[in-house]
């Protein structure tokens, strides 16, 4: 078991703590990390398995990842019991104050060995790993802003409809003073410029409901996606409360 001593840094500061270490088949691989109560601790990881005819670390679709986090102030009491694939991501909360235990433990795979280095193997997996740890304010204050950049994005596209549609009008108010003016030209000429307006009448129609339907689609997506994100940010919430308890 390996300590996380030299990559801690200010919570506040909201850090990313990103290593990467080699595991030997299904050999455990834990870390201990000291957090302050109500901090949420997002963490992103990739496995990779060594292999003899490429001499080289890639991807195995066959390979797993055991994720575990226990509190070992509190008894070694179970935070996270999670199952992935070779990579992928887990979250969890510190309840309160104290050290916390992160282990991983590769699946579906067997023992074997990587690069020798001064004669020894470095391992069969190389793992690598990246912490945001910080409070919870903080993270959900980053997906906030996100949220913001899609309304700034829509009231844009939605002035840029206006404009096209005051654009339209001004053009159709030309046309007809145009024909006033006219009144003395041919008959043949009139029946010409009545054809054209009927068709330009109809284009600017289905280029208004087509605008209308961009606009309305537009503004659905942004409120299922704001819709999303308050539920998954109330569900985590729920379930680190709940793990807690129990």
């Amino acid at each position: 078991m390996l300590p996380l001593t030299l990559l801690l840094t200010l919570t506040t500061l909201l850090p990313v703590q990103a290593l990467y270490f080699y595991l030997d088949g299904t050999t455990q691989k834990c870390f201990f990390e000291e957090l302050p109560k109500d901090t949420l601790v997002v963490g992103h990881y990739k496995a990779e398995q060594y292999s003899e005819q490429t001499r080289s670390y890639g991807a195995n679709p066959d390979m797993g990842i055991f994720i575990s986090v226990d509190e070992v102030f509190d008894n070694d009491h179970r935070i996270v019991s999670q199952r992935g694939s070779s990579s992928g991501r887990f979250t969890f909360s510190a309840a309160d104050s104290g050290d916390h235990r992160i282990c991983f433990t590769p699946t579906g795979v067997s023992a074997a060995s990587g690069w020798l280095t001064n004669g020894q193997p470095t391992g069969g997996i190389k793992m690598t790993l990246d912490l945001v740890i910080g409070e919870t304010s903080a993270i959900e204050s980053t997906d906030k802003a996100k949220i913001g950049d899609l309304v700034t994005k829509v009231r844009d596209l939605n002035a840029r409809l206006q404009d096209i549609r005051r654009e339209q009008v001004f053009q159709r108010v030309c046309r007809i003073r145009a024909c006033h003016e006219s009144e003395g030209i041919e008959r043949r000429e009139l029946n010409a410029d009545r054809v054209r307006q009927e068709r330009e009448a109809e284009f600017r129609d289905q280029s208004e409901s087509t605008n209308s339907r961009v606009v309305r689609w537009t503004l659905i997506q942004l409120a299922v996606l704001g819709v999303t994100c308050a539920w998954q940010l109330s569900h985590l919430r729920a379930f680190f409360i709940k793990q807690k308890l129990t």
